[in-house]
């Protein structure tokens, strides 16, 4: 049975989205993952995809329960230190473009090429050497869980609820290890 549990582990670990064009990270937003963590209940959802071939970065989420009225919400970059510190915002400042000031709960959806100049904070540009170097920056840091997306409000001036992004298992990653899993424990079954 351990031999199972780890092959259905390996496969879940070695399913990277390092080959493929489109990778999509989840976000859950908390104010326990805020730095330094704030007290809120507000809490947040979404997914973020990185397209690298079309050069597309989408961000969707959601949150609801925020203490005050949002100010702002954007993705930062690039922390050494995932879950401890902050890093400098890399998105559009000081918000995402069409971002909804001033509400407590909501959602926010929209792409950004990012081979644009606009869809990067122009210090996060600068910082980097260059579009495609913050563009090329942005996919390393989001690879490694080096960036965060987090929304501020007007009682939390630097941020009310904040989640880094992680990977998304690819598909078929879990039908894969589920096939792993009912292959070995045929083969365990044969033996007794």
């Amino acid at each position: 049975m351990k031999v199972l549990i780890a092959v259905a582990v390996c496969v879940l670990l070695n399913a990277t989205a390092s080959s493929a064009a489109v990778i999509t990270y989840i976000v859950s937003l908390s104010g326990p993952n805020e730095s330094p963590p704030t007290t809120s209940t507000g809490t947040g959802s979404g997914t973020v995809t990185i397209d690298d071939v079309t050069n597309m970065l989408t961000v969707n989420f959601s949150f609801t329960g925020l203490t005050s009225g949002t100010t702002a919400a954007h993705i930062h970059c690039c922390t050494a230190a995932p879950f401890s510190g902050i890093a400098n915002v890399a998105t559009p400042v000081p918000a995402f473009p069409n971002f909804t000031p001033g509400v407590t709960s909501g959602t926010y959806s929209m792409s950004f090429n990012m081979m644009l100049s606009s869809s990067w904070n122009p210090a996060f540009v600068t910082a980097s050497g260059g579009v495609a170097q913050a563009e090329a920056a942005f996919i390393a840091a989001a690879a490694t869980g080096e960036t965060y997306l987090n929304v501020h409000t007007t009682q939390n001036t630097g941020g009310e609820i904040r989640g880094f992004l992680v990977a998304a298992p690819e598909p078929g990653t879990w039908a894969l290890a589920g096939a792993a899993l009912v292959w070995l424990g045929t083969r365990r079954r044969r033996r007794s």
